[in-house]
């Protein structure tokens, strides 16, 4: 999506001078709240089975729907944003994304569940393609630099705290995971009709491109089911092979779609950008972190719950201390990307987190021991996620111009919800049929340590990723 670059003085729709701190504060609690609510779930993956009588396959879409329409749907509403107003699909999304989370609280199966997660994914991708494009058009140029940091912090520290907060609202309940987002997104909804700027482009005539969003939610889902059936069906089963076959035949149409779109529509996939060696490099990195992350944060949820035999609750409250370091270290990570190099410092996260994962592989057993066990590991990949978040968040917005700068971010935003969904569906696929909750742990461990590998040494091609105009100002 495209974004205007004219001065920021302009009026929101209900008059009156912008408020950048508001704005800012509207936008930030609407991303965390859609951030929040892709590994929140996770604390909460036990409790549904029981309620509703479900296994992992099932299960899996309760988180896989969630990821796979947002990353299918962002650009897309992108799109529909620079036509008819961001302001308006931002608090059109809000009000879709809390009417959603309230049909997930009041679901009645898994069916109904994961449809009203699909609702809610629509909702999360509008607020969250329109998000960085209300803030640029909010913010002058000066301080711009500050708000794209805020931004880019408030999706990866959410995601973080997802386990420790979805363990508090668990103790009552599952469905409070989910009806948790009413009085925030009201709130937000509110503050937002007074103080929001309207913008559009005024240029952009193009509608997004429907077939080409389809075929890659399809391409998506079949190659999740195919990996999450796969150790039922068989790895070299004739059915397992033809779901990978027909999902990888699937993807190369989007691709072959998004390079001969119709002038009038906007591609599915930017092409152009992704032709960009820094770009493309980070998207990758940003994709296989994801995957790792998200296979980390759900196998520790069910090893504590099942290994351990923990509450929600407990799980939730161990879990702690690795989002809290994510969190701290979010900020002085970008100042050491910005001195250092974003490429650099995020393959230094990535090897933290896979040092605190391969600590868990040596020392976790089936006596709980937290303190020499879990605990180190925790603090190891707290720091690294900090470090690499941040610095691959930062590396896209300090290496594009203004003119592209939603889109690229929007894009790198779909590569990370891809990346979740796969990592979840991976974890799934190596868990052990029987009854040995350690071997499945430490299988998912190694998953875990593998993606973060790639993402490191992806990452490391990146290099300094900085652009004078745009990087996170150091501190002075």
């Amino acid at each position: 999506m495209t974004t205007t670059t004219q001065a920021p003085q302009a009026a929101p729709a209900t008059g009156g001078p912008v408020r950048t701190g508001l704005v800012l504060l509207v936008v930030s609690a609407a991303v965390f709240l859609a951030s929040l609510d892709l590994f929140i779930v996770n604390i909460a993956f036990p409790a549904i089975g029981v309620s509703f009588d479900a296994g992992a396959t099932g299960l899996s879409w309760v988180l896989n729907a969630y990821t796979i329409g947002i990353a299918a749907l962002l650009a897309p509403a992108g799109r529909v944003a620079d036509r008819v107003g961001r302001r308006r699909v931002f608090l059109t999304g809000l009000s879709l994304f809390v009417v959603a989370s309230l049909g997930c609280a009041t679901a009645w199966d898994v069916g109904s569940l994961v449809a009203f997660r699909v609702l809610q994914s629509v909702g999360a991708a509008m607020l969250l393609g329109t998000s960085l494009a209300l803030l640029l058009h909010s913010f002058p140029p000066a301080r711009r630099a500050r708000a794209i940091a805020v931004w880019s912090m408030v999706g990866g520290v959410a995601a973080a705290l997802g386990p420790p907060i979805g363990g508090l609202l668990v103790e009552a309940s599952w469905r409070w995971v989910f009806l948790v987002n009413a009085p925030v997104g009201v709130a937000a909804l509110v503050v937002g009709l007074r103080v929001l700027p309207e913008s559009r482009d005024e240029d952009e005539r193009r509608r997004p491109d429907v077939a080409g969003t389809l075929l890659l939610v399809a391409g998506v889902a079949l190659l999740s089911f195919a990996l999450v059936e796969a150790p039922d069906r068989g790895w070299g089963s004739a059915t397992t092979l033809l779901r990978l076959v027909a999902a990888t035949a699937l993807l190369a149409l989007v691709a072959a779609r998004a390079a001969r779109t119709p002038r009038r529509l906007v591609p599915v996939l930017p092409l152009p950008l992704l032709r960009t060696r820094t770009f493309a490099l980070t998207c990758l990195a940003g994709t296989a972190f994801f995957a790792s992350f998200g296979a980390m944060l759900l196998g520790n949820v069910l090893w504590l719950t099942g290994g351990w035999g923990l509450s929600a609750l407990e799980a939730g409250l161990l879990l702690v201390p690795g989002p809290a370091l994510a969190a701290a270290t979010a900020l002085p990570g970008g100042r050491l990307g910005a001195r250092y190099g974003c490429g650099q410092v995020a393959a230094a996260g990535t090897a933290l987190f896979a040092l605190g994962t391969l600590w868990w592989l040596w020392r976790v057993g089936v006596e709980q021991a937290y303190a020499t066990a879990l605990l180190p590991g925790l603090v190891l990949t707290g720091v690294g996620v900090g470090l690499t978040i941040t610095n691959l968040s930062a590396a896209v917005s300090s290496t594009l111009p203004p003119a592209v700068l939603a889109t690229g971010t929007a894009t790198f935003s779909a590569a990370r919800q891809l990346g979740a969904t796969l990592g979840v569906a991976l974890l799934l696929a190596v868990l052990p049929g029987g009854a040995d909750a350690l071997a499945g742990a430490q299988r998912g461990w190694l998953l875990v340590v593998a993606l973060a590998v790639a993402a490191g040494a992806t990452a490391l091609r990146v290099g300094r990723a900085h652009h004078p105009d745009l990087a996170v100002p150091a501190a002075r």
